[in-house]
């Protein structure tokens, strides 16, 4: 379990905090969603369980412990995180999806690829897992290199899965696929979705909405929709923007 426990956080070089008071944990066998507009704060939130900055005041707790006393490696090796630009480095995607775990087998890689929707097109290249990869994956599309992204977090089976605004990419029939698959998978571990999109998180255990790098709601969808104004704005454009472009089809 990662736990925030009253976490501000302010870039040295600011004058106020970029996070106010965060209070919420992230349990094995729920998803937690984070959501609010560009410029929130939602993706320091990722940066900081990750420790690439340290908390300003508060603590963040893995399993009870303050994450600043045990070290970035070990950390990390309880962490599969999920960029929103994908990385990809040169060499076979069997190379990269073997990333964090370099004894899984053959199997194992198709089977995590299958769950990230990415199975189909690595099936129909003629060399398969052995395609090659040029670095930063400038031979595949975005979709794809976000999927293969995901493949590789999913081969290391960690505790924690961060997905920061990992979906992106995908049109809405492959993200719908990929959540769906991903459930059963990641049953036994905590997993975090940070998003734009209400339609990647509606059927999270719990939505975090943040708004100017304070937290303005906590609870489900329907819970949200109820008593959170930011969140039902967020949702409402969302909405009238998909028939607006409905329309105009």
């Amino acid at each position: 379990m990662l736990a925030f426990k009253d976490v501000s956080f302010r870039f040295a070089d600011a004058e106020e905090n970029t996070l106010h008071r965060l209070n919420f944990a992230c349990r094995r066998g729920e998803t937690t969603a984070i959501i609010g507009g560009t410029g929130s704060g939602k993706s320091t939130i990722a940066l900081l369980m990750l420790r690439f900055h340290d908390v300003t005041a508060g603590s963040i707790r893995l399993n009870g412990t303050d994450i600043r006393q045990v070290t970035q490696e070990h950390l990390r090796d309880h962490i599969g995180y999920v960029q929103q630009k994908a990385w990809l480095f040169s060499g076979t995607i069997a190379d990269n999806l073997r990333y964090s775990r370099p004894d899984a087998t053959d199997e194992e890689l198709m089977h995590a690829a299958d769950i990230a929707q990415a199975g189909g097109f690595i099936g129909s290249l003629p060399d398969g897992l052995n395609s090659y990869v040029a670095q930063g994956g400038t031979n595949f599309s975005g979709g794809q290199k976000q999927r293969l992204s995901i493949a590789r977090a999913l081969v290391k089976k960690p505790e924690l899965y961060i997905f920061d605004d990992s979906f992106s990419a995908l049109d809405f029939k492959t993200d719908a696929a990929l959540r769906k698959a991903l459930a059963p998978e990641t049953k036994d571990a905590a997993v975090v979705i940070i998003a734009q999109r209400v339609s990647s998180i509606r059927h999270a255990d719990q939505i975090i909405v943040i708004n100017e790098g304070e937290m303005v709601g906590k609870g489900t969808h329907d819970e949200l929709m109820e008593n959170c104004p930011v969140y039902r704005e967020i949702s409402d454009s969302q909405t009238k923007e998909a028939q607006d472009h409905g329309t105009e089809r």
